[in-house]
């Protein structure tokens, strides 16, 4: 299982990290799946960075195996959706980007990827206008809509599967909206799609 993450996805967050020259094409990496952070446990910060900061992000499971999809067909290989956190040790992934190194050292460690239960994208009337959000401490500090991604979910699975193949149970987090973030011990993390609440836990 795959853990595919896509970067600069949403306008206003690269502005804010002082992006300014917009992706040609979908920009992502990976986690392993020990990343991951599931039913709604505690994240603990680790004390290798002093600034864990959280992205909220849609998230798509693949459900069958494909190579090579063509974008008109890519909505065949995915119907649920969840909500994610991609946390990142915004000091380390500075520090990499500085020295010229990769980042995924700051993107990787153990609980980086929170995400909630999946839901069936049925109970949405449009892939393309769907609404989610971040509290802090009952203070939303992120929102966004899929209608925002620079990259369609349907254009980011052709683009990565004519790399590598894509697995059934693999997850595509699709980038973040503006807003992100730092974690403090404490702080109680809530998430929603539309109204429907779908993360609830506290940071350690």
């Amino acid at each position: 299982m795959k853990i595919i993450c896509v970067g600069w996805n949403y306008r206003q967050h690269n502005a804010e990290l002082g992006n300014t020259e917009e992706p040609k094409s979908p920009v992502f990496f990976l986690k392993p799946d020990s990343a991951l952070l599931k039913n709604n446990k505690p994240f603990f910060i680790p004390d290798f960075s002093s600034q864990i900061e959280y992205e909220a992000e849609l998230v798509f499971r693949i459900n069958r195996l494909g190579k090579n999809i063509a974008e008109k067909f890519a909505n065949r290989y995915y119907s649920e959706i969840a909500l994610g956190i991609d946390f990142t040790a915004r000091d380390l992934q500075q520090q990499a980007r500085q020295n010229g190194n990769p980042w995924e050292i700051s993107k990787t460690f153990d609980g980086a990827a929170a995400i909630s239960n999946f839901v069936s994208l049925q109970e949405f009337e449009n892939k393309q206008n769907i609404n989610f959000s971040l509290f802090t401490n009952g203070k939303k500090v992120q929102f966004g809509n899929s209608n925002e991604m620079i990259f369609s979910i349907d254009t980011i699975i052709s683009y990565v599967s004519t790399f590598f193949t894509l697995k059934t149970g693999d997850l595509i987090f699709t980038g973040t909206p503006a807003g992100v973030g730092k974690v403090e011990i404490g702080d109680k993390i809530t998430g929603f799609i539309e109204d429907k609440e779908m993360l609830n836990f506290k940071i350690l």
